[in-house]
């Protein structure tokens, strides 16, 4: 490759590599966080993996209640008599999902629920949390204020727990709030949090460590981020039956309440209760679907797994997710450069499939997501402008090699062998073409009174009208002979009027090279002309010399000999052509007989005519004479 080469793909690999963190670390989640965030979720497979946990019960506020028991919301003392069934079964802990924010009309209906919390220790109730529309800064979760159950329910603060969730920038929840801190001190504890510690052993329970500023279950540090989010694994699809094995054990309220679903069937469970209809607006876009929203409560019991768990995941540091870039940009800047065409295909997919595959191994081995898409789109550009580099490298090259080897051989055979992709090899074919040769007469004089240089410049300027002649009608430039042009028409490239097109082109040597001849005269007082020969048929036209050191594409046979002894009988000037010529072509310009000429190699004399000009010229002149 060369060094232009080299320092474009350099350039490229920097530019792609800048595309790509930049991508990766503006804003939260990226610049197409709306693509990372669906593949990751769609790569972490965990609904292949996990099952929801069986001591995890819901109790649905559904349609079904709503129209057993009432208009909602409902009395408060419907409340305190579910949870009175259920400590009858001995339930290991109840969260209620429902917000009693402002006192009864009826103080003893906060009294009812009062009394039960007192009762029972292991009855949490919510907070909530209000938000503002947007945060000023995405390191920290900022609040207008908080509202807490009534104090007419007496709740005790070991007994109330947010049950707030806050969205991914897709609106989507994946994310824990483990807990958030009141501002006059103190942590407000996550609804499942509070929940999970009323199952686990004292030594294994989630709390916030202040000397170490850490979440911590157990001795286990929670991996949470500068808002107290960590992220978790979700165990089922929205509104799902445990039949299934798809979601948790759930149950209509009014049934338990009712005791057609005995108490004893949540012995030891968790129980959360919580709205289970649309009409409540208690819903949230999660991972495990892409149009279903799924009930808050179903959120909740999915968080409250993990911490049972003890699954928490965290993503890959920024500064390593940065390393991690560059290292995919330089490895495949190496790889794409090394390996091409087909072998390139092989290396892109390769690459895809190993990321891929190493990302399960980190999500699953070590709880860590990778970065995915931004590493994908690295992969990817930098595979695309491997094509669009080694296509205009190639194109380059291609044009270098044709501008040169053009020099030596014809264009048009040039663009044959390119194309065509065989080796170049001996042999030749039968074809019927015409050839041209021409010759300046007088250029042994015109040697004699020039310097060298001087004669060099002026036969340059002859055979360049020459070439452009025979390029412009289509022609192919043999080969120079000293002072002389030969040249093919009708090969490589076949056409039809061949003999035409190579009398044309002799016209348009005459008259360009008046121009020449005029400049010639008025500088040394005499001038040079062209003699042409033209001849057409068969002949056998291909590559001729050695096949390892060096070839030569021309045309041989008795076609070209006669072509060759025509030209050496034109006087200056005069452009002689055989009887195929004439026969093919007569009917397009003024040609005058010229009889009979002995020429070498042929026994009897042959018949050569001139070509004065094409018939329609001639007549427009003679009408202008007169």
């Amino acid at each position: 490759m060369s060094k232009k080469n080299w320092r474009t793909s350099i350039i490229a690999a920097i530019v792609i590599a800048l595309i790509s963190v930049l991508s990766y670390t503006t804003g939260t989640g990226g610049s197409f966080h709306y693509v990372e965030n669906p593949l990751r979720d769609a790569l972490s497979g965990v609904m292949q993996q996990h099952e929801p946990d069986t001591q995890i019960k819901i109790i649905k506020i559904d349609s079904k209640s709503l129209e057993a028991i009432g208009q909602y919301p409902w009395d408060r003392t419907v409340y305190a008599n579910l949870i009175e069934k259920l400590q009858s079964g001995k339930v290991a802990a109840v969260g209620v999902d429902v917000l009693f924010p402002e006192p009864s009309k009826e103080a003893k209906n906060d009294q009812a629920l009062a009394d039960i919390m007192k009762k029972y220790k292991n009855v949490v109730l919510p907070v909530n949390v209000l938000f503002p529309p947007q945060q000023k800064s995405a390191d920290q979760l900022e609040y207008e204020r908080i509202e807490y159950p009534t104090a007419a329910i007496n709740a005790p603060k070991s007994q109330i727990a947010h049950i707030n969730v806050f969205p991914d920038t897709d609106d989507k929840v994946r994310r824990l709030i483990v807990g958030i801190p009141e501002k006059e001190g103190g942590m407000i504890e996550a609804f499942s949090v509070k929940l999970a510690n009323l199952a686990l052993p004292a030594e294994e329970q989630v709390r916030w460590d202040e000397a170490d500023k850490q979440w911590k279950r157990g001795s286990t540090v929670i991996p949470t981020n500068s808002r107290n989010q960590v992220l978790t694994q979700f165990y089922t699809k929205p509104r799902q039956d445990a039949d299934l094995k798809t979601g948790y054990s759930n149950y209509s309220f009014s049934d338990v309440l009712s005791g057609k679903v005995p108490a004893l069937e949540f012995e030891n469970d968790i129980v959360l209760i919580g709205p289970f209809s649309t009409g409540l607006q208690d819903e949230y876009m999660t991972p495990m679907s892409k149009v279903i929203k799924m009930f808050g409560v179903e959120v909740h019991a999915n968080m409250l797994q993990s911490i049972l768990d003890g699954q928490f995941w965290v993503e890959l540091h920024e500064g390593y997710g940065i390393a991690l870039l560059l290292a995919l940009v330089l490895l495949t800047f190496y790889l794409f450069n090394r390996f091409k065409g087909r072998s390139a295909i092989f290396v892109y997919v390769g690459a895809l499939i190993l990321y891929m595959a190493a990302f399960e191994l980190f999500n699953e081995a070590f709880h860590i997501f990778l970065p995915i898409f931004y590493p994908l789109m690295a992969i990817t550009l930098m595979y695309v402008w491997s094509i669009i580099h080694h296509y205009l490298a190639e194109r380059q090259e291609r044009n270098r090699v044709t501008g040169i080897f053009g020099r030596f051989v014809p264009k048009t055979v040039v663009d044959k062998m390119l194309t065509s992709g065989d080796e170049v090899k001996l042999g030749g074919e039968r074809m019927d073409i015409t050839l041209i040769f021409v010759d300046i007469r007088g250029f042994t004089t015109l040697s004699e009174k020039l310097e060298p240089e001087q004669v060099i410049a002026f036969l340059n300027e002859y055979l360049d009208v020459c070439t452009k002649a025979v390029f412009k009608f289509n022609g192919t430039l043999d080969k120079f002979i000293g002072d002389g042009v030969m040249a093919i028409f009708g090969a490589p490239i076949r056409y039809d009027n061949h003999t035409e097109l190579a009398v044309r082109s002799a016209l348009e040597m005459k008259k360009q090279s008046a121009i020449l001849e005029q400049k010639l005269m008025e500088k040394l007082g005499f001038t040079v002309r062209f003699g042409i020969g033209i001849n057409c048929g068969p002949a056998v036209v291909g590559n001729i010399g050695s096949e390892d050191l060096r070839l030569d594409y021309t045309a041989i046979g008795d076609t070209v000999n006669l072509s060759a002894r025509l030209e050496s009988n034109a006087k200056p000037g005069q452009i002689l052509i055989s009887e195929n010529v004439y026969n093919r072509v007569g009917h397009l310009f003024e040609i005058e007989s010229m009889g009979e000429i002995k020429v070498k190699g042929k026994e009897l004399p042959v018949p050569i005519y001139q070509v004065h000009a094409e018939k329609g010229l001639s007549e427009a002149a003679a009408s202008a004479e007169k």
